[in-house]
């Protein structure tokens, strides 16, 4: 704790530095660097948090706070009109957590354990509920391509309805994820309760000011840099938000437990597309500027494929560095296509 507190003060006192000289650009990056370890923050005082509580309210806690970090940015980005940065966040932390971070656990976990088992059922019982999502992402994108309306507003309210309360079905009926965070704080040594709320309170609040802070920057990076509001939305912005999702993931894989491991990375996927994005449809809507759930082609093919590929690579119910490597390959393949769109 001690170790990251003296990275992370630094951090936000540039970022507010910058904010007060102007400096968008400089603003945008110390924000980032800011983020990162306020997310570790928050999800490590949300997992003691849990461990504290009955099973079902842990896992209403963890499925209020899992993806927190990324939910204060995209509302931010909601908030100043940037809907293709905040449908882009979304597919982008999706494609992440199948490709990037289950690669990684894969790959670590099979270099130092060799073939790792895992349950395949329960993973099938997430990428089923992930194909639900790649249902909910097709279906407008088909049917209203190129429209606008009420009707496609009223569509994608009624899709958002059906995303919340299946989330809450699959939630309710693994209830798994108390497990799940109770062996993570054990490696990491478990808090007191009331320093886990009182972390948990002062993080999110300084995580809400750095994503404004983010989200300020992010039309000077694109003119500064070349990057497009694209790729800030749909690689960027779900590096940071989860990293320290990311990593928790990789270290339970090191230590043989690829089933903890798959749950962080593909449970996350299922949150952000059934969870994160419902939210952010009714928060969009009280705002007075609805918006639609119809994604672009680019995003749709992208997730579509990774949620394909989860699928294939969950069915043995083993996993191995290979494995891992081919994940990753995709991912990087999906990468510099999203640049160089």
């Amino acid at each position: 704790m001690g170790n990251i507190l003296y990275y992370l003060l630094p951090a936000i006192i540039f970022s507010f530095y910058f904010k007060y000289t102007g400096n968008e650009i400089a603003v945008f990056f110390s924000a980032c660097l800011s983020i990162i370890p306020l997310a570790g923050i928050m999800g490590e005082a949300t997992d003691n948090l849990s461990c504290y509580m009955g099973e079902k309210m842990g896992g209403l806690l963890n499925a209020t706070f899992g993806n927190a970090t990324e939910l204060l940015i995209t509302l931010f980005a909601l908030k100043a009109g940037l809907f293709s940065v905040v449908k882009a966040s979304i597919a982008g932390s999706i494609l992440g957590n199948i490709l990037l971070v289950l690669g990684l656990a894969m790959l670590v976990g099979g270099i130092k354990n060799g073939i790792q088992s895992f349950d395949r059922m329960h993973i099938n019982n997430q990428t089923s509920l992930m194909f639900l999502s790649v249902i909910a992402l097709i279906i407008p994108a088909v049917f209203f391509h190129n429209q606008a309306g009420y009707a496609l507003q009223e569509f994608s309210l009624l899709v958002a309805v059906i995303l919340f309360i299946i989330y809450f079905l699959g939630l309710f009926f693994t209830m798994r994820r108390r497990d799940v965070v109770c062996e993570i704080t054990e490696a990491y040594g478990r808090w007191s309760k009331r320093k886990a709320l009182i972390l948990l309170g002062l993080s999110t609040i300084v995580i809400a000011v750095e994503s404004e802070f983010l989200v300020s920057g992010i039309e000077p990076v694109t003119e500064a840099l070349g990057w497009s509001e694209f790729f800030i939305g749909i690689i960027i912005i779900p590096i940071i938000g989860n990293a320290a999702e990311h990593f928790a993931a990789v270290l339970m894989a090191a230590k043989n437990k690829v089933d903890l491991a798959l749950e962080i990375a593909v449970g996350s996927s299922t949150q952000i597309a059934l969870l994160v994005t419902p939210i952010l449809i009714f928060v969009s809507f009280m705002l007075g500027t609805p918006m639609s759930i119809e994604f672009n082609y680019y995003e749709i093919v992208a997730v579509g494929l990774a949620v394909l590929i989860a699928q294939f690579i969950s069915l043995d119910g083993e996993s191995n560095w290979l494995e891992g490597c081919l994940l990753l390959g995709a991912y990087a393949i999906v990468s510099f296509g999203f640049y160089f769109v």
